[in-house]
């Protein structure tokens, strides 16, 4: 879409006639950290478990809390 080496457009020109910033461009994405994952997957697990569960319930029950 966007050529890096265009012999007239720079690349600023041609994320302006795209309508897109230059940042997101440049933008690489980071991905998720392990830790983040685990808490994904224990969401998950929980919530096959107990699809009724509100988000209170499903936050006490993941704190840990007995009320």
């Amino acid at each position: 879409m966007i050529e890096r080496h265009h012999p007239t457009l720079s690349i600023g020109a041609q994320c302006r006639l795209l309508s897109i910033s230059r940042s997101s461009f440049y933008y690489a994405p980071q991905g998720e950290t392990e830790v983040n994952l685990a808490l994904m997957r224990l969401i998950d697990r929980q919530f096959l478990k107990t699809p009724f569960y509100g988000v209170r319930q499903m936050t006490q029950h993941l704190r840990g809390s007995s009320r």
